[in-house]
Parts: structure tokens; sequence; C-alpha cells
């Protein structure tokens, strides 16, 4: 049980890093929240602004679909669909222009064959099982004194902070994208844009706050392997 023990008193380490994602958490909410009672003068939606998008950059066989939830939104590479929530899909918000062109931008990341979006999605079935695993494992190894299974677990672990990696630029290029074509053509225009960006920028964060919080996790497995030599 040592290992457990040790484990969880490693704990300060996620401290800053509570605290850090707690703050983008508030970003990301308080600027949602704000910019999604401005409208934009153009009066487009979110759907709107999205199939836009799509069309400027040549892509005709993406579906643009409404789903439930609050900031739900994504876009699914297997099906093709860009889900937009509640309140962006039929939204003339600020906040719904920009996270519905960044949502679109991800489509055209795939359309494009985007590298990093190719490398994420590849060890997304890795990754998926070492969120799950990876800990036990390393800690398991540690009670039973295991080598293998340790590093078995900080290898799948480490997949997990790979994948936090490699997203940042894929998120990033994404809200690049949509800021572009929603200045040069128009869908927003001065504090509208501004406020559009601050939204983007806002849930950016939370990638940066995911990465950090992997890498702490991450961090303390490797302290309790070097304090058990």
């Amino acid at each position: 049980m040592g290992s457990y023990f040790a484990y969880y008193m490693t704990g300060y380490i996620m401290i800053p890093v509570l605290i850090f994602s707690l703050f983008c958490q508030h970003k990301v909410n308080s600027n949602y929240n704000k910019f999604s009672r401005v409208m934009n003068s153009r009066g487009m939606t979110g759907a709107d602004a999205a199939y836009r998008l799509l069309q400027l950059n040549g892509i005709s066989d993406v579906r643009i679909k409404r789903i439930s939830g609050k900031l739900s939104d994504h876009y699914n590479p297997k099906t093709k669909e860009i889900c937009l929530s509640e309140g962006v899909f039929n939204s003339r918000s600020i906040a719904a222009i920009g996270i519905a062109c960044h949502e679109a931008g991800h489509a055209c990341q795939h359309a494009q064959g985007y590298f990093p979006l190719k490398i994420r999605n590849f060890i997304i079935p890795v990754t998926r099982f070492g969120s799950f695993l990876g800990i036990p494992l390393a800690l398991f190894g540690m009670f039973i004194y295991s080598e293998t299974l340790i590093y078995i677990g900080i290898a799948l672990y480490g997949a997990v902070a790979l994948f936090q990696l490699i997203t940042l630029p894929v998120e990033f290029n994404a809200s690049a994208r949509a800021l572009r074509v929603i200045s040069e053509n128009g869908f927003l225009v001065g504090e509208e844009y501004n406020g559009a960006k601050k939204v983007l920028t806002a849930a950016a964060l939370t990638y940066v706050a995911a990465l950090a919080s992997a890498l702490a996790t991450l961090l303390r497995l490797l302290i309790l392997v070097n304090r058990r030599r």
C-alpha cells in the first residue's frame, strides 16, 4: 500500500495545475456567457457561419447538425459531421459564430490532411486505454515490485500526455483558421471579432490546462519510480 500512499502524497504537484484549470474554466464560462448574449450585426447563425466557411474551403461532404448540451460542440471525422450545441446552432450570437467556425476549422483540417490531426486520431485508441489503465497498472507494478508493469503503465499514461501535447496545435490551428475566415469575409466586424477571439482564446487555454495536468500526473509517477530505487 506504500506506493498508493506515496502517489497521493505527491498530489501537491497538482495544486497549481488545479488552480490554473479552474481559472481557465472560469474564463471559458464567463466569455461564453458574455458573448452569447451579444448578437452579430449580419444576423448569421452558428450553422450559417459553419456552412459558409466550408463553402469557402470547397468542402461539400460535411453535414452540420444540432446536438443537445452546452458547449458540447465538436467535429466527428468518422461521420464527417459538425455537431453544434443548441446554444450555437441557431444562435446569432458572437460566441456562436466563433465556436461554429472553430469546429468547421477542424473539418477543414480533416479534408486537407492536417498532419497533427492525423497523429492525434491515430493515437486516440491507445490514449483511451492509457487514461483508464496507465496509472493503476503503474501503481500495481510498484506494489508487486514489477518493473515491467511499472514501465508499461508509465508508457500508457505517457500516450495520454502525448495526446494532449498534439491537441494543442490542432486546436490552435482550428481557431486560427476560424478567425482568419471570420475577419477576411466579414462574418464579424470590429468589437464583434474581438469578442469571438476572446471566446476561442479562453477555450484554447483549457487544452493547455489539460496538458499541464497530464504532465504533472506523469511527473508524479516518475517521482515514485525514482523513490522506489
